[in-house]
C-alpha cells in the first residue's frame, strides 16, 4: 500500500488499522516543523530532541488510545502536544534555561569563570528576582513572557501556538509587563 499519498487523517486511520508505515509517513511528513517550533521554544538542540521523541510518543499514544479526535488538523494539534510538553518543562524547571554544550558542561559555569565573582553574584541575584517575578504572574501572562522572552517567538507566533488572537497575546505582554512593573516598584528592586 502506497502512503505517502495519503492524507494526514488518511494516515492516522491506516496506522489504527495496524499499518505502522503510515505512522513512519506522518512523522516523516512532519518532524521538521514539530522540531523547529520545538527549538524556538526552548532554545536547545538536546532538550528539543528530547521533547521531539516525547511528543511523538505521546501522539502515538493518543492515537492508539482511540483519543484522537481528526478535525483535518493533525500538524496543529501535534505542535500544540509539542507546545504543551514544553510549557510543562518550563513549569518543572521554573524557567531556568540552562544551556548544555556538547561536551556536556553547562556553559554557566564556563561563562563564571570569565567574569568576576562579584559580578556573578549579582547577575544570578537579579536571574532570581526576575524569575520569581515571572513565576508569580497568572498563567496567560506568564506564559506569553516565556514564550516572547526566554524562547524569542514572534508575536504571531505566540498567537499560532497558544490559539488566541495576535492583538490578545500583545494585551498579555502589556498586563504582564504592568504586572512586573507594579511587582517590582512595590518591593522595591534594583534590577540592572
Amino acid at each position: 500500500m502506497q502512503f505517502t499519498n495519503l492524507s494526514d487523517a488518511e494516515l492516522v486511520h491506516a496506522y489504527q488499522q495496524g499499518h505502522e508505515q503510515a505512522l513512519s509517513v506522518l512523522v516523516t511528513r512532519h518532524k521538521d516543523k514539530v522540531y523547529t517550533a520545538l527549538y524556538m521554544l526552548v532554545k536547545d538542540k538536546y532538550l528539543a530532541e528530547d521533547l521531539f521523541q516525547d511528543t511523538f510518543l505521546k501522539i502515538v499514544k493518543t492515537i492508539k488510545e482511540g483519543r484522537y479526535s481528526e478535525q483535518g488538523k493533525f500538524l496543529p494539534w501535534a505542535i500544540r502536544v509539542a507546545r504543551n510538553l514544553c510549557m510543562d518543562y518550563f513549569r518543572r524547571t521554573r524557567l531556568n534555561v540552562s544551556v548544555t554544550l556538547p561536551d556536556g558542561q553547562d556553559i554557566s559555569a564556563l561563562m563564571g569563570t570569565a567574569e568576576l565573582a562579584s559580578d556573578a553574584i549579582e547577575r544570578r541575584q537579579v536571574h532570581e528576582s526576575v524569575r520569581k517575578l515571572v513565576e508569580g504572574l497568572p498563567e496567560e501572562q506568564r506564559e506569553v513572557i516565556v514564550l516572547r522572552v526566554y524562547a524569542d517567538l514572534s508575536f504571531k507566533e505566540i498567537s499560532d501556538l497558544t490559539g488566541v488572537s495576535i492583538n490578545t497575546s500583545l494585551g498579555r505582554m502589556r498586563y504582564a509587563l504592568i504586572n512586573l512593573r507594579k511587582q517590582v516598584a512595590d518591593k522595591q528592586l534594583v534590577l540592572r
